[in-house]
């Protein structure tokens, strides 16, 4: 048997009997990250020695009959901008590379609860800033089905590693689009759950109002695992939604059904904008859901085309905030020889900080400064209402919202890198999300000339994750593209 065929759940359920040892899972995913890290590069830290002893562990506690986790065995790859006691927590960026936390992310805490096997921290755009990954200060992490492409950002590690079946599932955070676009350009499922149902306590963060992590994995049935275990109230996060409030569904029970007189939301123009192959297959699949019985309607979402400009101002804003600790006297690297304490700031956060990093520190503090408030960071207040208001009434009219992930497939290392507008427009359709808060899935939908991977995004409203998935799975039935590899033998750097 090739462990490495198995989904999550199917690795789980056959660990839970004891037909495959978590041992012999684990030590798989290390020969594969042995064989294909060199050329992927999508970790920052692995944890080989401490992951067979907890593998070991689950084995000999399965063997004794006792009651194992949800995720009992599974060996799984966390973001590495998410705390751990174990391991740095880097953010991939020069200013926290021997950074240790004292405790771990409510997230990492639940999976180790779940008896997950944590193998590894996947690298990252520095502090999560960027749509390709190419923003790490640490390393470049390379697209599987391409190493000339970028795997997408800022998660673009952990969707890496899913791709190259390195881990069988991993957790991204998604700020912009940070979870399902690296999943759409690496051809795997990536989840971006309602801000509130997963807790963000322990995420180093980026944009406060609009960080969510999320599971990115090889099937929508493996994303619904994952929402079990990580999703809930936590009392260490604020932010996160009460669950007496909105109650935390089994996102596993009922996937499998299809559902009945499903209303599909579109926004024609928005599908016309995407590059040809994206644009095919996107139709491809609306068609799929209409032949299956669903009704498609027509939508207009006329404050779409703010969310850009709105989400960098509001994203950079809460960056430049929550950034400011990063001083060389709170935290993070300390320059050598700084003549003055003025120099200590200015030095450490110059010599440590990226080029995009700093970029969205500058444009922060401008919107928040005295005279630009009100008409940059107050005015994109009152655009993100008006998107949310968007979302409100297509719903109104929808059970969900389908459209690309992305305007074109994974574009080559070094293409956009010299315009960073151009780069943000690789968010274009995943932005507005994040504001409105509501939860989102891209899954694979079919391949570019290039044999590059394309994603669908399906769109649902606030706390409907269930819902969202059951719809995500009916196109997965009826298509296998999620069962596609990418060719790793031939495919070398150029």
């Amino acid at each position: 048997m090739d462990l490495l065929k198995l989904t999550c759940k199917e690795l789980r359920d056959k660990i839970a009997v004891g037909s495959i040892k978590s041992t012999d899972a684990t030590e798989a995913i290390f020969s594969q990250i042995e064989k294909h890290e060199p050329q992927i590069a999508a970790f920052i830290s692995t944890f080989k020695d401490d992951a067979l002893a907890k593998a070991k562990s689950i084995d000999e506690k399965i063997a004794a009959d006792e009651k194992s986790g949800l995720l009992a065995g599974v060996p799984i790859c966390v973001k590495d901008n998410m705390c751990t006691t174990f391991g740095p927590t880097s953010c991939a960026s020069k200013m926290l590379e021997n950074f240790h936390s004292p405790y771990n992310a409510t997230v990492v805490e639940k999976l180790l609860a779940a008896d997950a096997v944590i193998i590894g921290k996947a690298n990252l755009d520095e502090f999560a800033m960027g749509s390709s990954t190419e923003n790490s200060g640490l390393q470049q992490t390379f697209n599987p089905w391409d190493t000339r492409c970028v795997p997408g950002g800022s998660s673009g590690g952990s969707a890496a590693a899913m791709a190259t079946k390195m881990c069988f599932a991993a957790l991204g955070s998604d700020t912009g689009g940070s979870i399902r676009q690296p999943a759409s350009f690496c051809g795997v499922v990536g989840l971006k759950p309602t801000y509130g149902r997963v807790s963000r306590f322990g995420l180093v963060a980026y944009g406060s109002s609009l960080d969510q992590i999320g599971p990115i994995t090889s099937d929508v049935a493996d994303a619904a695992l994952m929402m079990n275990v990580i999703a809930g109230k936590d009392e260490n996060d604020s932010t996160s939604i009460d669950e007496k409030t909105v109650p935390v569904s089994d996102y596993l029970a009922g996937i499998e059904n299809d559902i009945d007189k499903l209303k599909i939301g579109i926004v024609p123009e928005f599908i016309a904008a995407a590059d040809p192959d994206v644009r095919n297959k996107i139709e491809e699949a609306i068609d799929c859901y209409r032949n299956a019985g669903s009704e498609i309607i027509e939508i207009k979402m006329p404050y779409f085309d703010y969310s850009i400009a709105a989400y960098y101002l509001l994203a950079t804003a809460e960056a430049s905030s929550n950034l400011a600790r990063y001083d060389g006297v709170h935290y993070g690297h300390r320059t050598d020889s700084p003549a003055d304490y003025v120099e200590v700031y200015s030095k450490s956060r110059n010599e440590a900080f990226g080029a995009e990093v700093k970029r969205r520190i500058m444009l922060g503090t401008y919107a928040l400064s005295s005279g630009y408030y009100d008409a940059y960071y107050l005015k994109a207040l009152k655009v993100r209402n008006l998107i949310r208001g968007d979302f409100t009434k297509a719903f109104e009219k929808c059970d969900c919202i389908m459209m690309p992930v992305s305007p074109t497939t994974a574009f080559k290392i070094g293409e956009k890198t010299a315009d960073p507008l151009q780069m943000y427009m690789a968010d274009i359709y995943t932005i507005a999300v994040n504001l409105a808060g509501v939860p989102a899935v891209s899954l694979p939908c079919g391949f570019d000339a290039n044999k590059l991977p394309i994603g669908l995004q399906i769109i649902a409203p606030a706390f409907e994750e269930a819902k969202l998935l059951r719809i995500a799975r009916m196109f997965e039935k009826r298509n296998d593209y999620h069962l596609e590899q990418p060719n790793l033998t031939t495919n070398k750097h150029e």
